[in-house]
């Protein structure tokens, strides 16, 4: 008898902000890893999703979006994102398909593409948004502007065509052993990841500047005897009259919040969570290389 050959490799998703990368790599890992938003820019860090297909193991690099820096957090995601690419063994270009033409952000990726001399995978996603034959008008635009691979049509949202893509990507991965337990989903530790469920909640409830201008961090975590726990997280906010919109009135949005990724942490963890939430203005925060270090990125970028 012989032995079943396994094959691992890390695969880079990429595309500009709100294309979709987040939802796509929590469908292909088959559980959240990965921070939704309808809002753009809320992936901030790398994070690894490891996904089976076969006796092939599919670590994905879900990584910011990638844009026109402004700010130093800008700089700093943007770089995340294209140093995501660099060890990978393939990488997938997400494009929207429900915008009205290319943006310049995916020219800019595409370019980006071309100098380092890389092959890519495009995947066109929200297909179930658009009529067929501008979808195949976007996938011979996209096929002049770059030599891809192969082009797909998927929806990360309902799960068409993404099979298709899994399959492509674990087939051509490099042979070789696994590099994390079968069971494990991704490497962001779980006090991260429930970092990760508050900020969700928090952009969901808000609006304009205030996401872009806070972050959350777990203080504490501590386990108890029934199997509960209670997690202790705080709120950084980068402006004093941000605090009042985020508590909201009476207490209100920080309650409704906490109820929210509180129900959502029971759901992942399977077990009862108390989350406790403070609400800090630290003015500089996005200067403060620590900050950075929390979120894994290069405050030098």
């Amino acid at each position: 008898m012989t032995d079943i050959e396994t094959r691992c490799g890390y695969v880079a998703l990429i595309g500009a902000p709100n294309a979709g990368k987040s939802t796509l790599i929590n469908r292909l890992v088959g559980a959240k890893v990965s921070i939704v938003s309808p809002k753009v820019q809320t992936t901030r860090r790398r994070v690894l999703g490891v996904a089976m297909q076969g006796a092939a193991q599919i670590v994905f690099v879900d990584t910011p979006g990638i844009f026109a820096p402004k700010r130093r957090l800008d700089r700093a995601m943007v770089a995340a994102a294209w140093g995501g690419t660099e060890e990978a063994d393939r990488i997938v270009l997400l494009v929207d398909a429900t915008k009205k033409k290319i943006d310049q952000d995916t020219f800019a990726i595409i370019a980006g593409l071309k100098k380092t001399g890389r092959k890519a995978l495009c995947a066109i996603n929200k297909i179930d948004a658009v009529q067929r034959d501008k979808l195949l008008a976007l996938a011979a635009e996209l096929s002049a502007l770059f030599d891809f691979e192969r082009v797909f049509m998927i929806s990360a949202e309902s799960g068409d065509g993404v099979d298709d893509l899994m399959a492509e990507v674990a087939g051509s991965l490099p042979k070789g052993p696994h590099l994390f337990p079968e069971d494990q989903l991704t490497d962001l530790p779980m006090r991260m990841l429930a970092a990760e469920v508050t900020r969700e909640h928090l952009f969901r409830q808000l609006h304009e500047e205030v996401p872009y201008a806070l972050t959350v961090e777990t203080d504490a975590w501590e386990e108890f005897k029934d199997g509960s726990a209670k997690v202790t997280q705080t709120i950084y906010l980068a402006r004093d009259n941000h605090k009042a919109i985020v508590i909201g009135k009476g207490g209100s949005r920080i309650k409704q919040v906490r109820e929210a990724a509180q129900h959502e942490l029971q759901e992942m963890m399977g077990r009862q969570v108390h989350l406790f939430l403070f609400v800090k203005v630290r003015e500089n925060w996005q200067e403060d290389p620590e900050r950075y270090r929390e979120m894994g990125l290069d405050f030098e970028s």
